[in-house]
């Protein structure tokens, strides 16, 4: 990859220019409203020090309207409150011991017209709080992009060979999407990610290590993705259309809509794509003197609607009712292609085998989820209650017709024209409920309860043509059916506090988990019942009031899918196969986070996590029938310790930077057929983005991601990374824009990858339509928008039922 050393020096140059801008806390906390003494979420309150007028703190209210800050050094200080659509508010305080109550800021709806508006400042792409990182997407670089694009952007967040999302080196993450699962892992998540654009994501959340009060699953940790949603009054939204072309062309439209009146708050997504992409797999493999040339294709075609819909209705001053509704619908047809061919150690060419292999695939999903809100008084107690229903459905249908005769003792699995048929289903039911409850001296005290259950059925047919008579034959050896049930019993507490410049928040989870997986075809039945603690422990150390030292700590579990306890087989080719592992247990994991902060830029972040008993796909591979097939095991150990550095900086009033350097360190420790397998591997990260604002409302950005060489399971990954240009124009007003990008100029993106271990002589290169030319066109239809979250009950589960 010739450009690699040139994309590195750009970056590390680049780099040398980090700072950042400020994010303290301190002793205040209050309530952003409206006119009508409604609290405003997820409103921007921002804590200037007077008479100076430097940001010493910034935060997004709660969906109650609340924000509350850390200890800092009595002074002077002004609160602003901003929300898009209402007048900035501001409220002169001043902090000292005892601090003064701080009253509701209320903030008037603005009557303004859109071109009227003007928006102080742009927020940076990395807002880092003690807890967590917030990522805001809007400063991203994704003009026609599709959600799983962007969030490749997002610093920590990696893509496997497969294209599912990893965080932290670990495919075990749990993912939010507006605080809620969508009940899909694997290639299931990375579709429905795909068919939603990128333009309607708000921020990402990125939490090592998250609170007792949501699930422990996910030993990596939470990603929660924002959607954009509007609380204005009156119909609002943002209609999108996009266009992009690589070697084929993709096209997507998708609206975002609300409408608030009175006493409901209400809103409707809706998205309409059609991709036409490709991915190309080189596999060379030495099988003791043969070496195995691989080449696959895979050219999909996938159609896919998504639509979301949900109302709030504020019964009383103290009661909300909510409700929403999911839903995707997703058809594929795919051509897919291979060839192997077969040489000796001296290059002399034995044979081979091309095959074609076409697909075709529906999926579907329906999740319903109502909720309720109660606060019992005005001091803070509250009780919140979710129900939620998921369904999820594919089937498929694959054939594999041989084009020529396999070479001499490389006959592979499939031999003479044979054709699969696959289905499943998994339906998610689940309750929770919780409490807070405030106590005297600036505590605080949440208490909950979780049940869920969890029904899965799979199937595989497969069939064989006979030559003669010529009919189709029912292999009952490949065919298999396979049922799953999961029963979860969850609990939780946790007590914070903040005593001067010191808050502290602790909390306990336990979890009780019954499963039974059978396959009536086999006769295997595997059932397990356990109980297990979570603790968490966070803590934040104001030293002065720019510099903010935070530690967290904390205990969490991965389940295995669903799809990985599925015993079938299913082919790839005549010489690769998958295959699931009903008696794969849970992985369990400790993490650490060590964060440390200056005026906002993040001088230090150090995370270790340790994995046990980590699922990863470990490939075995036959030298006589020179068949690998992939499984997925547990690795005794999984090691990853991470040191990144980073922040935005405004080099000048038009030109502004976000930058981010890391290094990682990860190690694995296991058996593989009785044997020891060790991989060690340290690797350097970096990304940096430009932000040029240019006369006459165009925006140009310039930027590009370095990936060093890294460990992936037992995967060692080579250096990738990419460069992307874009320009965006703004229209109407502001009521319109219009974005170019192109990405990944150089085409230096891709999964390079080798295995080596026993009779595992491996090298990997997936390459997909990385590059390419996007044009994005974004309409409002109203003033601004802000960002609405709301938590469900069935997280844990909705990430695991991938297909």
């Amino acid at each position: 990859m010739p450009a690699a050393p040139l994309l590195r020096t750009i970056l590390l140059i680049s780099l040398l220019a980090l700072t950042g801008a400020a994010y303290a806390q301190a002793p205040v906390a209050g309530t952003i409203q409206d006119a009508a003494g409604r609290g405003l979420p997820f409103a921007t309150v921002v804590l200037l020090h007077l008479p100076d007028s430097v940001a010493v703190a910034s935060q997004t209210t709660s969906e109650q309207g609340t924000y509350s800050f850390a200890s800092v050094a009595a002074s002077r200080y002004c609160l602003k409150g901003l929300a898009l659509g209402y007048v900035t508010g501001r409220l002169a305080l001043v902090v000292g011991s005892p601090p003064v109550p701080v009253p509701a800021l209320r903030l008037a709806a603005s009557v303004t017209t859109l071109k009227e508006v003007v928006v102080e400042g742009r927020p940076p792409v990395l807002e880092q709080h003690a807890d967590r990182t917030v990522v805001n997407m809007d400063r991203l670089n994704t003009a026609g992009d599709n959600a799983l694009e962007a969030l490749r952007k997002v610093p920590g967040i990696t893509l496997d060979k497969d294209e599912h999302l990893q965080y932290r080196g670990s495919g075990s993450v749990l993912v939010l999407i507006d605080g809620k699962q969508n009940y899909l892992t694997g290639e299931a998540l990375s579709q429905y990610l795909r068919s939603l654009p990128a333009a309607q994501l708000g921020q990402v959340e990125l939490l090592p290590n998250p609170p007792a009060s949501l699930d422990a699953a996910g030993t990596a940790g939470v990603i929660n993705i924002r959607l954009k949603r509007s609380r204005l009054p009156g119909l609002t939204g943002t209609l999108i259309g996009t266009a992009a072309k690589t070697r084929y062309q993709r096209t997507s439209t998708s609206a975002n809509l609300a409408y608030n009146v009175g006493r409901v708050r209400s809103f409707g997504r809706a998205s309409l794509g059609y991709y036409d992409t490709f991915n190309q797999l080189t596999i060379q493999r030495l099988i003791r003197d043969t070496t195995f040339t691989q080449q696959n294709y895979w050219h999909p075609r996938d159609f896919d609607l998504g639509y979301a819909a949900g109302a709030d209705v504020t019964l009383s001053k103290r009661q909300t009712l909510g409700g929403q509704v999911r839903g995707s619908y997703g058809t594929s047809a795919t051509q897919v292609s291979s060839e192997s061919v077969a040489a000796t150690a001296n290059g002399r060419s034995t044979g081979s085998l091309a095959m074609r292999n076409p697909r075709t695939g529906t999926e579907r999903d329906l999740a319903l989820n109502l909720n309720y809100r109660l606060a019992l008084d005005t001091l803070g107690r509250e009780l919140t209650a979710d129900a939620d229903l998921v369904q999820t459905a594919n089937v498929g249908h694959q054939d594999f017709l041989p084009l020529n005769s396999p070479p001499v003792g490389a006959e592979g699995a499939l031999v003479g024209q044979q054709r699969s048929q696959t289905g499943s289903a998994v339906t998610i039911r689940a309750l929770k409920a919780d409490y807070v409850h405030p106590l005297p001296g600036h505590w605080r005290a949440e208490a909950g309860v979780k049940a869920s259950s969890v029904s899965t059925e799979s199937r595989i047919a497969f069939e064989k043509l006979r030559s003669s008579p010529a009919e189709w034959q029912f292999d009952s050896t490949r065919s298999n059916t396979f049922h799953y049930d999961e029963r979860i019993a969850a609990g939780f507490f946790t007590v914070s506090t903040n005593l001067k410049k010191l808050e502290l928040k602790a909390g306990l989870r336990g979890e009780h988990t019954h499963s039974v997986g059978e396959s009536p075809t086999t006769g295997q039945r595997v059932e397990r019942d356990y109980f297990q603690l979570f603790p968490t422990l966070f803590a934040s150390y104001q030293l002065t009031a720019l510099d903010q030292l935070s530690f967290s700590a904390g205990r969490r579990i991965s389940r295995p899918t669903y799809s990985s306890l599925n015993p079938f087989i299913n082919y790839t080719d005549a010489y690769t196969a998958m295959q699931g592992n009903p008696y794969l247990a849970p992985s369990l994991a400790r993490s650490f986070g060590l964060n440390y902060l200056h005026a906002g830029f993040q001088v230090l972040n150090v995370s270790y996590l340790l994995e046990t008993n980590m699922v990863s796909g470990v490939v075995y591979q036959n030298d006589q029938t020179k068949v690998t097939t992939t499984r997925p095991m547990n690795l005794d150990q999984v090691l990853t310790i991470t040191l990144t550095s980073g922040g935005h900086t405004d080099l000048t009033k038009w030109w502004g930077m976000d930058n981010q350097v890391g290094a990682t360190y990860g190690e694995v420790q296991t058996l593989v057929a009785g044997q020891p397998v060790q991989l060690r591997l340290v690797g350097v990260t970096a990304s940096s983005s430009h932000t040029f604002l240019l006369p006459r409302h165009y925006q140009l950005q310039v930027g590009g991601e370095y990936y060093g060489p890294s460990v992936n399971g037992l995967y060692a990954l080579r250096s990738s990374g990419t460069f992307n240009l874009g320009l965006r124009k703004q229209l109407w007003q502001e009521r319109a824009t219009l974005s170019l990008k192109l990405s990944d100029l150089f085409y230096t993106s891709g999964w390079f990858s080798s295995l080596h271990y026993q009779n595992i002589n491996t090298d990997w290169v997936n390459r997909y339509d990385s590059r390419r030319l996007a044009i994005s066109f974004t309409y409002k239809l109203a003033g601004g928008k802000t960002r609405s979250t709301h938590v469900g009950g069935s997280a844990d589960e909705e990430s695991r039922a991938g297909h």
